[in-house]
């Protein structure tokens, strides 16, 4: 079994498999709320997977294209906070930490969603 690197776990504190987490959504299968599509944007980060990235990015906010540090080691992620700020809209509170060329850096953001068509977007955020 390979842990998802969102870090969710079971009921139970046991680490979930990325093909029970966020490995679906990766397939396609849209994110049942923000919370579960931000942890599966991270794991696309952690994996490399640009065109998850660009696919989840709300088309009014997302770059044309995107590359990714190679060399960024991912050493986990932290959700504050999750909440709905309307029928279609909501926000992530999280912390995403990594290290590149021996630095450590905390990502700590409030970031905005929307679902269209049935399908969750990231849109933007607030460095905090």
């Amino acid at each position: 079994m390979t842990a998802c690197p969102c870090g969710r776990k079971t009921v139970k504190g046991q680490p979930l498999a990325f093909d029970d987490c966020c490995g679906p959504c990766h397939a396609g299968q849209p994110a049942p709320d923000a919370e579960r599509l931000m942890r599966s944007r991270y794991s696309a980060f952690v994996r490399g997977n640009v065109p998850y990235l660009l696919a989840t990015w709300h088309h009014s906010q997302s770059p044309a294209t995107l590359a990714l540090d190679t060399a960024a080691q991912w050493l986990g992620l932290e959700i504050k906070q999750h909440r709905s700020t309307g029928a279609d809209h909501a926000e992530v509170e999280f912390v995403a930490r990594f290290r590149t060329d021996g630095k450590s850096t905390r990502q700590h953001e409030l970031s905005r969603f929307v679902r269209e068509d049935g399908r969750w977007f990231y849109v933007d955020g607030d460095s905090m």
